[in-house]
């Protein structure tokens, strides 16, 4: 079944993944650490995929611009794409998607470069001064290379930057200003050295960079939210929050006098829990501390007289009474 085919029916949840490169890599892998094994259906080159045990969620491999189109027309209920993509492609993209959870990978910044040589422009205002004097002495109005025309044109527009044309960059859009096809560029950036390599600077500051962007788990406020596509990524989500969750902390085990006394000094020292509970008396107490404070804890439990402390880190931590995710539930709840 195709995802729009999936969509149409109500019968799959359907989640859009990057189909190649370093993004399908990472995507995979993070489903994978959840718990979420995402597998292609006919082999390496199939464009269509599966969750192990999720029967009613249907994997659609589509490139990061194509899922942030999907997600847009609510052919996909949720993608993995980047920001910068969802805020290019969209005219609205708060109305139109809701950010579940960045990914922490595939970071790059959408930035406004000049060519080095224009050493007195560093601020979006120093530039509103070049483009007044620009079509005086060139006979045009500066020109802007980018990819990114709608976050350039929003941009520009807020920093009272009017007078200047849009160059749409088919190609390597760092190599305009060198080529005389553009004078300044709109484009994306993880290091900087290509901008470098083509003698080019981003602008100080916010001025210079419109949108830090990252991967990012996106979903559609278009899509067919029934009971059963809900259902279901509220099962992604749960082994998603489990899995960061426990990624944040580290389990304490400790035999000591007196649990329930010494997991409530611990919890107003160092906002750690005791999942299980404590009863007073003697007995193993468990502790969750966030992972900074674990030694200050364990030093803490010594001092109290606590013989062997256990360190250990934890895969998933299901707590249904959490609510990382509960305000994207509710805003994809039917009507």
């Amino acid at each position: 079944m195709s995802a729009k085919a999936a969509k149409q029916s109500g019968e799959a949840l359907v989640l859009g993944v990057p189909s190649k490169g370093r993004l399908q890599e990472a995507t995979i892998a993070y489903f994978e650490r959840a718990g979420l094994k995402i597998t292609k259906r006919g082999g390496a080159r199939d464009y269509r995929g599966q969750i192990a045990g999720l029967d009613g969620v249907d994997v659609a491999f589509l490139s990061a611009s194509e899922i942030a189109s999907e997600l847009a027309a609510g052919t996909v209920h949720i993608g993995v794409t980047g920001m910068d993509l969802v805020h290019e492609k969209l005219p609205d993209p708060d109305g139109q998607t809701i950010t579940i959870t960045p990914l922490g990978f595939g970071h790059a910044d959408v930035v406004v470069a000049v060519p080095d040589s224009w050493i007195d422009v560093r601020t979006m205002d120093d530039l509103e001064d070049v483009a007044a004097g620009f079509r005086a002495v060139h006979k045009r109005p500066m020109r802007l290379a980018t990819k990114y025309v709608r976050l350039a044109r929003r941009h520009f527009r807020q920093h009272g930057v009017v007078d200047y044309q849009i160059v749409e960059s088919l190609g390597a859009t760092e190599g305009a200003p060198a080529s005389g096809a553009a004078d300044l560029i709109v484009d994306i950036t993880t290091t900087g050295a290509t901008l470098t390599a083509n003698h080019l600077r981003v602008l100080d500051g916010d001025d210079g960079t419109i949108l830090r962007s990252q991967a990012s788990l996106v979903a559609s406020r278009q899509a067919n939210w029934t009971d059963s596509a809900r259902s279901h990524l509220r099962a992604i989500l749960s082994r998603i929050a489990s899995q960061d969750r426990a990624a944040s902390i580290y389990e304490v085990r400790v035999v000591i006098a007196d649990q329930a006394k010494t997991a409530r000094q611990a919890a107003d020292a160092f906002d750690c829990s005791a999942p299980f509970g404590a009863v007073a008396g003697q007995g193993q107490l468990v502790l969750h501390v966030a992972r900074a404070q674990v030694w200050e804890l364990v030093s803490f439990l010594e001092e109290r007289g606590a013989g062997t402390v256990t360190v250990g880190e934890l895969t998933y931590v299901s707590d249904p009474a959490a609510e990382q995710f509960s305000g994207v539930l509710q805003a994809l709840s039917a009507g």
